[in-house]
């Protein structure tokens, strides 16, 4: 049986893959020596996500002839090299973003949120494992009213290593005292599955448009645990409650 259910933050409960290619479009065309559209840099972020902030940094820079104007500002902003100019860039447009309540609260996945409320209402054991900073998951949790969803919050600042690591999981799971076997995840990325089916917990998969793809691609799970409608996921669920009830 499912006995408690873990749910990542970024992308699963909140769109920040969204804010996030918003961020570095906005620094794109604030860089940019020539003309540029937010919308192109947008798309191009589809190709990169999920990368670590110097490979996107430097993939849109290359892309899109950032470069130089980067370097430039290198000083101003206290930085060593054009790809960390960049991401300082990018990180005050960011921070901005999710310093503004009502951002967070249009851009929340409500049928995830929605799952999480009807499984705290229902008494099952709950969990969050983010590799947000413990500062930033306070913060949305806060604004979208989410504080006390939660038996247990696990955050990048808690483990060791990130994602498709199983600590973070292992961590959630050791805290809410459920066995691995009887916990479901739900997430939105290639490295959010990976981490939970390694920890040994089931796993059902909601993907966003920045994450479709990948997550179809890697077939980590088996298609009838993966949900590109969210709109289905309450029947996903159930029919994953039903295997484990038969197992």
């Amino acid at each position: 049986m499912i006995q408690a259910m873990i749910f990542d933050l970024d992308g699963t409960l909140v769109q920040t893959e969204r804010l996030k290619a918003m961020s570095y479009a906005r620094a794109s065309v604030e860089l940019c020596p020539h003309e540029l559209r937010e919308s192109a840099v947008f798309e191009a972020f589809k190709d990169v996500v999920g990368f670590s902030r110097q490979e996107v940094a430097t993939a849109l820079m290359q892309r899109f002839g950032l470069q130089e104007a980067a370097q430039a500002r290198m000083a101003e902003l206290g930085v060593s090299t054009p790809w960390q100019a960049f991401v300082q860039v990018r990180l005050r447009i960011y921070e901005k973003m999710l310093a503004d309540p009502e951002v967070l609260r249009s851009n929340q996945w409500p049928y995830n949120v929605a799952l999480l409320q009807e499984a705290h209402r229902t008494g099952c054991r709950t969990g969050l494992a983010t590799m947000s900073t413990c500062s930033q998951t306070r913060r949305v949790l806060e604004i979208l009213e989410l504080t006390d969803a939660f038996d247990f919050v696990a955050t990048r600042d808690d483990v060791e290593h990130g994602k498709p690591d199983p600590e973070i999981y292992q961590l959630v799971g050791r805290e809410l005292a459920v066995p691995a076997v009887e916990c479901l995840v739900i997430e939105d990325s290639p490295s959010g599955v990976k981490a939970a089916l390694a920890a040994g917990m089931w796993c059902i998969a909601v993907t966003t448009p920045f994450t479709r793809a990948s997550i179809h691609a890697e077939r980590l799970l088996d298609d009838r645990w993966v949900v590109d409608d969210p709109a289905t996921l309450m029947s996903v669920v159930r029919q994953m409650y039903e295997k484990r009830r038969q197992d």
